[in-house]
């Protein structure tokens, strides 16, 4: 995916170009920063790794922001280098998506906060079901984790993806309805039906 983009100029461009392109990036990264942080710690397992990644990120976006800006969607255009840092960092320490297990640590953490016996069934079937999304396709399992878990609108999330609301609320059924055949349940009653 990065080779098909173009090399970024050397330094800063924000320095060079002025005042109005730095805020702008300032505006997106404050804008982004939380949800970005969220993402990476869910796929790396680690605050320390999710804010080097998002570091990484951040950074390759601000060399080639004035490029980013002249894209048809700003916010898929960062998003898929912000998925590229995620993949590079995994790729560098050899490591699969900790998706599964970042979330299952905060559903352990709530569970034992509350300490309540009712939990601990909720969290054997919460661990079931990160598993399950895990295991969607790769869309899929975006638009849920950033819909459900990260907490972004479907306008958001389409905007981030480079699609229409409708391809990502496609994206959230076909992925329920996955999930819920991986957990043995059925799925729940269709809009419209």
């Amino acid at each position: 995916m990065t080779r098909d983009r173009p090399r970024c100029p050397d330094g800063d461009p924000l320095r060079q170009a002025g005042r109005r392109l730095a805020l702008a990036f300032e505006a997106f990264h404050e804008t982004h920063y939380r949800k970005w942080l969220a993402y990476a710690y869910l796929h790396t397992g680690s605050e320390d790794a999710a804010l080097e990644v998002t570091g990484s990120a951040y950074q390759r976006l601000r060399l080639c922001w004035p490029y980013a800006l002249k894209q048809s969607s700003v916010d898929s255009y960062a998003w898929a280098v912000l998925k590229e840092s995620v993949v590079d960092w995994l790729c560098r320490h050899r490591r699969a998506t900790a998706l599964t297990q970042s979330a299952a640590f905060a559903v352990v953490t709530r569970a034992l906060l509350r300490e309540c016996q009712q939990q601990f069934a909720l969290l054997e079937s919460q661990l079931g079901l990160y598993e399950a999304i895990a295991r969607l396709p790769e869309r899929q399992c975006d638009v849920i984790v950033l819909r459900h878990v990260i907490g972004y609108s479907d306008t958001q999330i389409a905007a981030l993806l480079g699609v229409d609301e409708a391809t990502v609320r496609s994206h959230a059924s076909r992925g329920k309805r996955r999930i819920a055949a991986a957990l043995g349940i059925a799925p729940g009653p269709q809009k419209g039906k």
